[in-house]
């Protein structure tokens, strides 16, 4: 591979994270126009960007700690702004204190977001410890396309939406914060009989996205959602917990405090060195010469 294509090959990754962004800071926009399925389908596509920027990254080898923090950055907005902006202009813009909501989702997919590049980025994934943030802001921005269905008139417009909405929000960022598993893309393949049919099954679903995208989108991540969370009280929550929080310290300041007093001073005392690296030390000699009981001049 030349030098040139390396270099496009590189960039790759990078100009999806970049697109990534783009198009959240569009859905942005949108959403403060009040164009809110266009912006719904803009952070789809920003997802979709985002799904694509890592896996080429990884087929590349070309990830780096620049396009993974880079990437942080990037989803915060997309999956955490846009999302809330969305969610605020539609139901809590008339309140006075309803903004905290957006503000507690924001915040819940920043530290989602910072606590991943902590504990699971470059690493392989069986599973992510909390709700994605893609899939949380892809849950909220693609409400607005599901309500404008001929199903939800019919059948669900009376509930109560700006209550479930705000509630919808707070859930969200607390399981983005959580340490409920939710599984990652299953592997697919021609290989074996289960990776063929995972092929089936990723085809099927991206049909029904392409074909019936607003009445898709908000039932599927509502699904995945309440996935991991069934799961986790089935399996039993507090059993699947990790030992300690990465974002904690591992010593508590007063259990410190007293290891620092019954130390033995002693062991800390570094040992005597019993050799040297450069060999024996030499005798310098001494700058008086050596008295002889010689007579000059006798034989």
């Amino acid at each position: 591979m030349n030098r040139r294509l390396q270099r496009g090959v590189i960039i790759v990754p990078n100009a999806l994270t970049l697109a990534n962004l783009f198009f959240g800071v569009w859905a942005i926009v949108s959403a403060s126009r009040g164009q809110f399925i266009t912006a719904a389908w803009l952070v789809v596509i920003a997802s979709v960007a985002d799904l694509l920027d890592g896996r080429v990254a990884r087929v590349t080898r070309t990830g780096s700690r620049f396009g993974a923090e880079l990437d942080s950055l990037v989803d915060a907005i997309s999956f955490g702004v846009a999302p809330s902006l969305i969610v605020y202009h539609l139901f809590l813009a008339d309140g006075t204190w309803s903004w905290i909501a957006s503000f507690f989702y924001v915040t819940s997919a920043v530290i989602r977001l910072a606590r991943f590049n902590i504990e699971q980025a470059g690493q392989a994934k069986v599973a992510f410890h909390g709700l994605p943030s893609p899939a949380a802001g892809t849950t909220l921005a693609t409400f607005y396309p599901f309500s404008q269905t001929e199903f939800f008139q019919t059948y669900l417009s009376g509930w109560p939406w700006p209550v479930l909405m705000t509630a919808l929000m707070v859930i969200l960022g607390m399981l983005m914060m959580s340490h409920v598993l939710y599984p990652v893309m299953p592997k697919f393949g021609f290989r074996t009989a289960r990776g063929i049919a995972t092929l089936v099954g990723l085809v099927l679903v991206a049909a029904a996205a392409l074909t019936i995208p607003a009445l898709f989108f908000f039932p599927a991540c509502l699904a995945y959602v309440s996935y991991g969370v069934l799961k986790a009280f089935a399996l039993g929550f507090f059993e699947r917990l990790p030992d300690r929080d990465m974002l904690l310290d591992t010593d508590v300041p007063d259990e410190a405090d007293e290891e620092q007093r019954d130390l033995d001073y002693e062991e800390l005392a570094p040992p005597r060195r019993l050799w040297r690296p450069y060999g024996p030390r030499r005798r310098k000699p001494d700058a008086r010469p050596e008295r002889r009981n010689v007579v000059e001049g006798s034989e």
